[in-house]
Formats: C-alpha cells, sequence, structure tokens
C-alpha cells in the first residue's frame, strides 16, 4: 500500500511540472497517465481489500481446523486411553482363560473314579434343576391365577367405587335438596320461627319441630288457629315438592295422662295430636297421602331428660320430619 501511493505521490509532482514545464501536448499525455495511475491505484485498493477479505477467511478456516485439529488429538488421546485400558482387561481375560484352560485340563486328567463322581453330582444336581424347574413352573401359574384374580379383583374394585361415586352424587343431590327445601320452608314459615316452631336440618333431613304452644291446648288433640294457620303454609311448600316424604310425630312429656274417654294415656294423645296434624296437611293442599307418615312417639324421644318443667315444655311438640325420596338410591343399591 505505501508503494502505491508513493507512486500516486510521483505521478502528481510529475504532473506539476508538466504544467510549468511542457507544452499542451505534453500535459495531456501527463493527465492522461494520471488518469491511467488513479485508476491503477483504484484498482490496486480494491484488490487489496479483496485480499484482505480473503485473508480474513483464511484465518477463520485456519482456526476452524485448528480447534477441529485440537478436539482430534484429545479424542485421540482418550482413544488410545481407552486401547490401552482395553488391552490390559485383554491380556487379564486371557491370563484368565489360561488358567481356566489349566484347571480343565487338570480335571480332566483326574482318575475314572473320580470323573464318575463328578457324573454323579452332575446328575444330581441336574435332577435338582429339573425338580426346581417344575416348583418354579407351578409358583410361575399360581402368581399368573394370582394375577388374574388380583385383575377380577381390581375390576370389582373400580365398579364399586364407580358405584360409590354414583352413591355420593345422588347423597349430594339429596344434600342440596334438603337445603333448597329448608330455604323455602324458612320463607313460608318465617313470620312463625323461634315463636313455637324451628326448622332444623340433619342427616339430609329437614325437621320442623312445633311446640304445643303453638298447636294445641294442654291434653287436647284439636290444632289450635295459629297452629293450622302455620300448617297451611307448610301444606303450599309439600304441594309444590312432590318428592319429599313426610314423617308426623308426636311426642309428649313424661307426665302419666289419665284418661277416661278416647285418650287413655300418652301413647294416645302423641299419635291422636299427629293424626290431626297430618289431616289438616292434607285437607289444604294437593298431596298423595301415600307420601305421609303418621306416629306417636309418647313420651320416650325426649328433647331434654331433665325432670323440670321447662325440660317437659320442650318435649311436648310435634315433629314433622320431611325427607327427599331416595328411589334414585335404592336402584343403584337394588343393582349392587
Amino acid at each position: 500500500m505505501n508503494r502505491i501511493f508513493s507512486y500516486y505521490f510521483l505521478a502528481l509532482t510529475l504532473l506539476l511540472i508538466s504544467y510549468a514545464c511542457v507544452p499542451a501536448r505534453k500535459l495531456d499525455e501527463t493527465n492522461a497517465k494520471l488518469e491511467t495511475c488513479e485508476t491503477d491505484l483504484s484498482a490496486a485498493k480494491k484488490s487489496a481489500l479483496d485480499n484482505e477479505t480473503k485473508l480474513k477467511e483464511l484465518q477463520e478456516k485456519f482456526d476452524k481446523i485448528y480447534k477441529e485439529e485440537i478436539a482430534l488429538m484429545r479424542d485421540t488421546a482418550i482413544m488410545g486411553t481407552g486401547f490401552r485400558n482395553l488391552t490390559i482387561q485383554y491380556d487379564k481375560l486371557n491370563s484368565t482363560n489360561l488358567e481356566l484352560l489349566a484347571r480343565i485340563k487338570e480335571l480332566m486328567s483326574l482318575s475314572e473314579k473320580s470323573n464318575a463322581k463328578l457324573s454323579a453330582d452332575l446328575q444330581a444336581t441336574q435332577d435338582q434343576l429339573m425338580k426346581k424347574q417344575e416348583e418354579l413352573k407351578l409358583l410361575e401359574q399360581q402368581l399368573n391365577k394370582q394375577k388374574s384374580d388380583l385383575e377380577l379383583l381390581s375390576a370389582e374394585l373400580k365398579k364399586r367405587e364407580a358405584r360409590v361415586n354414583e352413591l355420593e352424587d345422588i347423597l349430594k343431590k339429596k344434600d342440596e335438596a334438603s337445603n333448597v327445601l329448608k330455604k323455602k320452608l324458612s320463607e313460608a314459615l318465617f313470620n312463625f320461627e323461634n315463636k313455637g316452631l324451628t326448622i332444623t336440618q340433619k342427616n339430609g333431613k329437614v325437621y320442623v319441630s312445633m311446640d304445643e304452644s303453638l298447636l294445641f291446648a294442654s291434653g287436647k288433640t284439636a290444632v289450635e288457629p295459629k297452629g293450622v294457620e302455620a300448617l297451611k303454609n307448610l301444606a303450599k311448600v309439600l304441594e309444590q315438592n312432590a318428592d319429599i316424604n313426610v314423617m308426623v310425630e308426636g311426642h309428649t312429656d313424661n307426665v302419666p295422662m289419665k284418661g277416661t274417654g278416647d285418650i287413655k294415656d300418652n301413647w294416645d294423645l302423641s299419635v291422636m295430636r299427629a293424626t290431626s296434624v297430618t289431616k289438616i296437611l292434607l285437607g289444604n293442599a294437593s298431596i298423595d297421602a301415600k307420601r305421609i307418615t303418621s306416629a306417636g312417639r309418647g313420651e320416650f324421644f325426649p328433647i331434654d331428660i331433665a325432670n323440670t318443667p321447662e325440660a317437659r315444655k320442650k318435649n311436648r311438640r310435634t315433629e314433622i320430619i320431611l325427607t327427599p325420596k331416595l328411589d334414585e338410591l335404592l336402584k343403584v343399591l337394588e343393582t349392587n
């Protein structure tokens, strides 16, 4: 590059001298030479740049080849180490093989008696092996049978799991139905709640408990007007929910009743009160009578076992137990 620039500077100097000392024709020749020099200079610059690019590419190729050579040398070293290790192992195996061959030769040189003993031992070993093979075959058959039984058991467990899931879904629906029913009852009997009437939910059932003070006069079986109003509201809810079974239970306290007419004891009183409530429910709504069961519990299912006036008051009650029908659940149980 320096030589090219020197050449260019010399040509320029000559051009200046030519302007001062030579005629116009010489000046034209000099200009032509100068243009040629400039063209050559431009070509030389381009060639230099091309050469630099090629040199850079060659350097990159050289670096890549050098790295590959280093990697090959490293792999060669590793392979050499592996080869040496394999050679050592081969030598050991060869030595062991020679020892085994010598041992075999020694055994073959034993007397005929020893060979006969070995043959007998070998036969005994083969017999034992055959016996073990038979035992193994028997164990394999037992294992296959156990596997088959396990597969049947697994299928049965899956089937039962599906049944359990189905039952859980039905019970969940039952609980949901009980929640909805309790809400409807609370809305319908809002004016009576905590005024001699309570609504509770447990075990998937809804319990409507009515105190004696709300329904009956002492010792009587005719329902009071305020009780009739509450039962009418309850009957409307039951009419709108045909999938609910109804149990009407009459309860008394533990004070013996000495009657002379139709009501002779607490049993009679509890049964007749339950029947009175049932007739009001049926008479004030379109309810299938098959859905309702009346029962008298007497004094045998008290809420409070204390022998106090307050406890006896709690126990004198009528409970209306509402249970969502379990037809779907019964069908699943019947097919189980």
